[in-house]
């Protein structure tokens, strides 16, 4: 895993500045993240697939009033969003693959649930330090029950897996297995990249009956092949399906280090003799210097009563307690995870 360090700065005498102007841009930094988050909402990258545009032609597909436009646009440029020549602005390569809805690679999902959910909850990091309390305007059973809330956390889900599932796919054992189960898999993004690697499975994805309907429709919309079926149920007071691959994605940094233990137990009995349980987070390293993975942390205290990043070593531990042994470990990129727990074959 990587650490981010700072360059420091030279001023026009060739010195170096006293780092005032680092940390005044540090602290400026929420001004980026809102221009990309406000590209994504009012689809500039969508737009321009249609091919580069000037800043009135861009005005006009915008429906856009246009006062603060073009220093809008040029942002964009200088951070490396777009690009610009002969007066007409255009997608970057990056821009393409993960801004224009569509694309395999498309993120935007993910980033219109930061700005749905993330973005106001950091004004309240203050508050969640001194109380411990999160800040988010309810809890998860006050969304699964509003379809206004719960629609766009699907979609920000599917937009982190848009991108990981190969991943995920590639680096877990499924070759040989009969039978998996996605727990906590949403909307069956990953499930159905599973199922098109791997027609031969049995796929069921388990979570809350509340989710359903959006799995229903997901599968639909990419008319879905290979055997995936949902089962509606809950970590706490139902028994995760029998399989020979379990599967918790960005489910165990929701909860606290106890209910983690409950879930582990939950996927333990699950898990078939001979197979694993596959786990996948931002975990933390050790020494805890993984700036995107600790901001993903405070994320989960910021929304969650419990949740938060873990290490490798806590999850290890509360595998072995439940009966797991440790299997591989894969970086699947700088910031995500995947840890496999094998059960032995005679349990």
């Amino acid at each position: 895993m990587t650490k981010t360090s700072t360059r420091p700065v030279q001023d026009d005498l060739g010195g170096h500045t006293d780092g005032s102007a680092d940390i005044l841009r540090l602290g400026n930094a929420f001004c980026d993240a809102q221009a990309l988050l406000t590209a994504v909402e009012l689809n500039v990258f969508g737009s321009l697939t249609a091919g580069p545009a000037t800043e009135e032609e861009l005005r006009e597909r915008l429906a856009l009033h246009g006062r603060g436009l073009r220093d809008f646009l040029q942002l964009l440029v200088a951070l490396g969003l777009l690009e610009t020549a002969d007066g007409r602005y255009r997608n970057t390569e990056a821009g393409t693959r993960h801004l224009v809805p569509g694309e395999p690679g498309y993120i935007g999902d993910f980033l219109g649930g930061a700005k749905h959910f993330l973005y106001p909850v950091w004004g309240g990091l203050g508050d969640a330090v001194r109380t411990g309390k999160p800040q988010a305007g309810g809890d998860f059973e006050v969304m699964l029950n509003n379809p206004e809330m719960i629609a766009p956390y699907v979609r920000m889900m599917d937009g982190l897996m848009q991108v990981l599932g190969a991943k995920v796919i590639k680096a877990a054992g499924f070759a040989g297995r009969r039978t998996v189960v996605d727990a906590g898999g949403g909307r069956g993004n990953l499930a159905s990249q599973l199922a098109e690697a791997h027609p031969e499975l049995e796929i069921t994805v388990f979570d809350r009956e509340q989710i359903e309907p959006f799995f229903d429709e997901y599968r639909a919309e990419i008319g879905g092949s290979g055997s995936v079926r949902f089962q509606a149920g809950d970590f706490f007071r139902d028994r995760i399906p029998a399989a020979d691959v379990v599967v918790l994605s960005h489910i165990l940094h929701d909860w606290s280090p106890e209910e983690r233990a409950r879930i582990v137990e939950n996927a333990y009995r699950a898990v078939n003799p001979g197979g694993t349980l596959v786990v996948v987070d931002r975990m933390l390293p050790d020494d805890f210097g993984h700036v995107e993975n600790l901001v993903a942390s405070l994320n989960m205290r910021l929304v969650t009563p419990g949740g938060s990043e873990y290490t490798i070593a806590e999850l290890t531990g509360l595998a072995e307690a439940a009966g797991f042994r440790k299997g591989a470990v894969v970086a699947l990129d700088e910031n995500e995870t995947l840890v496999e727990l094998h059960k032995a074959a005679n349990r």
